[in-house]
């Protein structure tokens, strides 16, 4: 006889879902699946929570399910509908775009000759993205206007990402005003708090990705502001990380590298459940943190790993080889980066566009004086000019100002390059962008010294040395404050700070201020970190710490044997080798299409996501097609740490901000997790 309290087990995963215990419901929701209680209307909640656990292949598995049993059911529009939904996954999570063409394919049979619906507004939204991640701008629009005109009727999410899309488009076409006006009003849709969760981090997101990729960095700076307040209580799945990466990028540009790099590395850990080729973006900002910083060797590895991830990390990856002195193998990338640009689908600078140019002109612009080609520098200087005076942005006119100031200075053109470099030098300092500031003063600098003013080429080369010295010190390099003389452990002065649990709580006091905050896992994994400041602590040995430390209320959570001390298992599960066999079938499905109809740029996106696929599962096979395995769980260890520890500090922040703020700063994740408070922080207890 069947137990008549098992389906309870769906009503538990429904309610823990709705109080935003994630991982719990998740759990449920496999529970009852196993036992074979699990309804077609349950997968899409399944498949939420799945994505805010990190488990990307899963949702789109729940999704695909739903497509299948309501294709099977006759009912075409919600089975559209989860085809748009597995697309759009498939979008913002693996940037594969035939994969999703695929869908949309699916779904646009499907919805053929049916009166306009939600599915139709969102196959539009995720139309609108695949042309424009793959650089065809002009049929993106329409498909953006669509978007728009039947979501502003069926789904105001759907209207809203599309209306984000539309004014992306307007800016990339050289409607720069009004594009920025339709992304004011986008953002409204955001704060009025009308949209889900997911759809309020998509807009928020994409409306910094636009503003970051136009260097419009005051209004990105805002927004990003906006979307980490709200980001600490409500995002779910990637947006944390994405919130994260563009909240280095501000960092980076205000010369504050030491704390863009913590945000930055913190953004790979949350976002490589997610991310595949688009792991290539943190990367990149990484490498960009550590070359500011005169970490040439740190860059170059972390570009190499942004190459590696499928990622364009050329006009860095060039900038590094200039750096460490070769001209030769310089010039050859940033030539090669401009004559064969490759379409990374970045939502930055999408590919086709000035945008994506420009960053490489920069660095053309350096490395061809390097390298005594005046014509080839003076050409990138002028493209990059036109650039500028197209999208009318203050960094981007400062960028072209500095080039064509350092083409004059290397044609020997003393008094323009004086006025084009003055000029430069008090853009970037407007904007506030100190490390561009110095590059422009240090070039200054020399303009003077060759006009003979001594004393002025030494004041500004002397205020360009200040500023780069600033920007590559380290916390520990703080003057007044040696590492050897470091403050007492226990100064009277200063009261001790207190983090101790009693019962299902946790009693918290911090600069006076106490809260006490209900039991999450990573507030016991925090306990330990506090206790032993500096200590770097493995992963694993957190894990066995915390499964011992655990009080009775959380004897449910798995046995250290099932945490995997040893062998952590095949590289992939089977799931994830069939997802990637699902993919790979999509992509060869796709590029037969693309070279049925002799679209080649279509071909080449293929081909690249094709190989892309396959340098993963090369990674996770031996020889003979049997499934490498890891050595140990540190990985699976690493994510679900990293996790919990991101959820408690976000916790705290909700009840004591100050804490919350210094806890994001001093607490450090990866492989190896640490707290590093600065040295005025009292001792805990």
């Amino acid at each position: 006889m069947a137990d008549p309290k098992k389906p309870d087990v769906v009503q538990q995963a429904r309610e823990a879902a709705a109080r935003g215990a994630f991982q719990e419901a998740l759990d449920l929701f496999l529970v009852a699946e196993t036992d074979g209680l699990l309804e077609t209307p349950d997968l899409p909640l399944l498949a939420d929570m799945a994505y805010a656990t990190g488990n990307v292949d899963l949702t789109i598995t729940a999704w695909e399910r739903v497509y299948v049993a309501y294709k099977q059911s006759g009912d075409s529009v919600a089975a559209a509908g989860a085809a748009a939904r597995i697309a759009m996954h498939l979008l913002f999570d693996t940037a594969l775009m035939a994969p999703v063409r695929g869908w949309l394919s699916r779904a646009d049979r499907l919805l053929e000759g049916q009166p306009d619906t939600a599915a139709h507004a969102w196959c539009a939204v995720v139309h609108a993205y695949e042309r424009l991640l793959s650089g065809d701008l002009e049929a993106a629009l329409p498909w953006a206007r669509r978007a728009v005109a039947v979501g502003s009727q069926q789904d105001a999410a759907a209207c809203a990402i599309g209306r984000v899309a539309e004014a992306r488009l307007l800016i990339l076409g050289g409607e720069v005003d009004q594009g920025l006006a339709q992304l004011d009003e986008a953002g409204v849709s955001t704060v009025s708090g009308e949209l889900d969760p997911l759809s309020t981090g998509v807009v928020y997101c994409e409306l910094v990705c636009a503003l970051q990729g136009l260097a419009q960095y005051d209004l990105a700076q805002q927004w990003t502001e906006a979307m980490d307040r709200w980001a600490r209580t409500k995002a779910i799945g990637s947006l944390h990380g994405r919130c994260r990466v563009h909240r280095a990028e501000i960092l980076r540009l205000r010369g504050a590298c030491d704390e863009a790099e913590t945000e930055a590395v913190a953004a790979c850990e949350e976002l490589r459940p997610y991310l595949r080729r688009e792991l290539g973006w943190p990367l990149c900002e990484i490498g960009r943190i550590r070359l500011r910083r005169g970490d040439i060797d740190g860059a170059e590895r972390a570009l190499l790993q942004a190459h590696d991830a499928g990622w364009d990390a050329r006009p860095d990856l060039a900038l590094v080889h200039l750096a460490k002195g070769d001209i030769n193998a310089a010039s050859a990338i940033i030539h090669d980066a401009l004559d064969r640009p490759m379409r990374v689908p970045s939502k930055e600078r999408p590919p086709n566009s000035g945008l994506q140019r420009a960053p490489l002109l920069e660095a053309q612009v350096e490395i061809a004086i390097a390298a005594n080609n005046l014509d080839r520098a003076r050409s990138a200087a002028d493209e990059l000019a036109a650039i500028a005076e197209r999208f009318q942005s203050a960094a981007l006119v400062a960028s072209a100002v500095l080039a064509r100031g350092r083409v004059r200075l290397a044609e020997g053109d003393v008094m323009e390059a004086e006025a084009q470099l003055s000029k430069a030098a008090r853009l970037w300092s407007e904007i506030g962008a100190p490390y561009e500031t110095a590059q422009a003063r240090t070039a200054l600098a020399k303009a003077y010294l060759l006009a003979g003013s001594e004393h002025l080429a030494a004041l500004e080369l002397g205020a360009a040395q200040a500023m780069l010295k600033q920007i590559q010190s380290r916390p520990d390099d703080a003057p007044g404050v040696p590492v050897d003389k470091a403050m007492p452990a226990h100064p009277a002065s200063k009261a001790h700070n207190g983090f101790h649990r009693e019962g299902d709580y946790w009693s918290v006091i911090f600069e006076g201020h106490g809260v006490r905050i209900k039991d999450l896992k990573g507030m016991r994994y925090l306990a330990h970190l506090l206790t032993e400041p500096e200590r770097e602590f493995h992963v694993l040995d957190l894990v066995a710490l915390e499964t011992r430390s655990c009080p009775p209320s959380a004897q449910g959570a798995p046995p250290a044997s099932h945490l995997g001390l040893g062998d952590s298992g095949e590289v992939l599960d089977e799931q994830a080798k069939k997802s990637y066999q699902r993919r790979l079938d999509e992509i060869d499905a796709d590029l037969e299409e693309a070279q049925a109809i002799g679209d080649p740029m279509r071909t080449e996106q293929a081909t690249s996501e094709r190989d892309f696929l396959l340098r993963e599962l090369s990674r996770a096979f031996g020889l003979g097609g049997k499934g490498r395995r890891a050595g140990c769980n540190s990985e699976r260890a690493r994510a679900g740490v990293t996790r919990a520890l991101r959820q408690a500090i976000t916790r705290i922040a909700d009840h004591h901000p100050s804490l919350g703020k210094h806890l994001d700063r001093a607490v450090r994740t990866g492989t190896y997790c640490s707290y590093r408070p600065d040295a005025l922080i009292a001792d805990w207890r």
